[in-house]
């Protein structure tokens, strides 16, 4: 038995942190469920209001990103920001079912608890990337990303199932308990580690854009950083009309579609397992290629499906069985290069970045997904995704990604040996004048 696990989590550290992460993302998953539902079912919102509970959920992590990487690299203490932000997710997941025990939820409570709950994952995922290199070896970081990849995978597909089972048995808000629940155990198992974290940052001019500056300079993130935007854009712009123009124009069921892209999300798990002895085959930074044309490509086979129902459906498993094998390709190699070449002072700056531009762009991509779909039709719009996503992966080409089949050293802060240039010439000078005077009073 001990021969199938894998090693990393035969570390207690890291299994706690793993077993963790897994709870905590099922859990994320029965809530992506439970609050739409929360708002159609119980407070019947119509779908202008379900667009504002959407936007208050993405908007924090195009606002807060950037400060909430600044605030954790000079404040340090990551794991203790971690726990807090669990605790106080959990409590504002325990508030919704309350208010509706005492009938008295609305939308504007939903609309609160989506934005502070948004907050909050900022502020955990800008110091979730510190803490992982402080549990992980760098020749480990392509198994260990596969792992954390693999719990998000694994809650594509029972995440949905359990949320949809526990709303049916429960009512909505009270489903949410589970994500509670899971938020406090991540906490407790957090609580239960003691890594060695990186200082805290010390406190100099342009720390807060000092993440952005990083990427730019690198030629390596900031052709990461430009395909992962692009990919993500028309991927919302893709997302934001694939379940109307399914139900609406191809006339499938929706609750049998439901399934049949859940079944479909196999193809992540699958692609977590293996990615790994890709990786280790053709290289990361190939691997990273692959992933962001084997993401987008197979989505083509949904504005081509045609037939009848069951080709339909048919078509839209591969394309989510594929299109989800690609994703854990994509998400794992591009993980492992952030965690090889990101300094561990700027590490929680630099997520936050990468955020600020990944997670600003999907409600642009949404608006123009709605705005073409209404202009030119829903099909149109589709093939201009699908198309789109591909071209990712040109900004990865010129790029020295391809040619990385190990991963590379950590690259210096510039701004960082710039200021201990000037700190070892201040302390030359100051040695050189008390030598001075040492002369003169002799």
């Amino acid at each position: 038995m001990i021969a199938v696990v894998p090693e990393l989590l035969r570390q207690r550290p890291f299994r706690r942190y793993w077993t963790g992460q897994t709870v905590s993302v099922l859990g994320d998953q029965i809530t992506f469920l439970a609050i739409p539902l929360a708002a159609v079912l119980v407070l019947h919102a119509d779908a202008a209001q379900m667009g504002w509970l959407s936007m208050a959920g993405l908007l924090p992590a195009l606002l807060f990103s950037l400060p909430a990487g600044a605030w954790a690299d000079r404040r340090g203490r990551r794991r203790q920001t971690m726990i807090a932000a669990d605790l106080l997710r959990a409590a504002l997941m325990v508030s919704l079912p309350v208010v509706y025990a005492l009938g008295a939820l609305t939308l504007a409570q939903l609309y609160a608890v989506a934005f502070a709950v948004g907050t909050l994952a900022v502020v955990f995922d800008v110091c979730n990337a510190t803490l992982f290199v402080s549990l992980v070896r760098p020749e480990e970081y392509v198994r260990g990303n596969s792992l954390t990849s693999g719990s998000r995978a694994f809650s594509f597909v029972a995440g949905p199932s359990v949320g949809g089972l526990l709303v049916q048995v429960l009512a909505a808000p009270l489903a949410l308990l589970a994500d509670a629940c899971s938020y406090l155990v991540s906490a407790a198992l957090l609580a239960r580690i003691a890594p060695v974290e990186p200082p805290a940052a010390p406190p100099r001019k342009g720390h807060f854009t000092a993440g952005l500056r990083f990427i730019f300079r690198s030629r390596v993130l900031r052709s990461m950083v430009a395909a992962a935007a692009t990919v993500n854009f028309f991927n919302f712009v893709f997302h934001t009309l694939v379940i109307l123009y399914a139900v609406n124009q191809l006339g499938l069921n929706a609750g049998l579609l439901g399934m049949v892209i859940g079944a479909g999300a196999v193809g992540s798990v699958i692609g977590a397992v293996l990615t790994g002895r890709i990786v280790r085959a053709i290289g990361v930074g190939p691997t990273a290629v692959l992933g962001f044309v084997g993401f987008p490509a197979p989505l083509i086979l949904i504005p081509l499906a045609s037939g009848p129902t069951p080709m339909l459906l048919a078509a839209f498993f591969a394309a989510e069985f594929a299109s989800g094998f690609g994703l854990m390709l994509l998400d794992i190699a591009n993980a492992s290069l952030q965690s090889a070449v990101i300094p561990d002072a700027l590490r929680s700056r630099v997520s936050g970045a990468f955020r600020t531009v990944n997670y600003g762009v999907r409600p642009l991509g949404a608006l123009v997904g709605g705005t073409l779909g209404s202009a030119i039709g829903l099909r149109p719009t589709l093939w201009i995704a699908t198309v789109g996503g591909l071209l990712s992966v040109l900004w990865l080409l010129p790029s020295p990604i391809p040619r990385l089949r190990e991963l590379p050293d950590e690259e210096p802060d510039p701004a960082a040996e710039a200021e201990a240039e000037a700190e070892t010439d201040a302390e030359v000078e100051t040695d050189a004048a008390a030598d001075q005077k040492t002369a003169a009073a002799a």
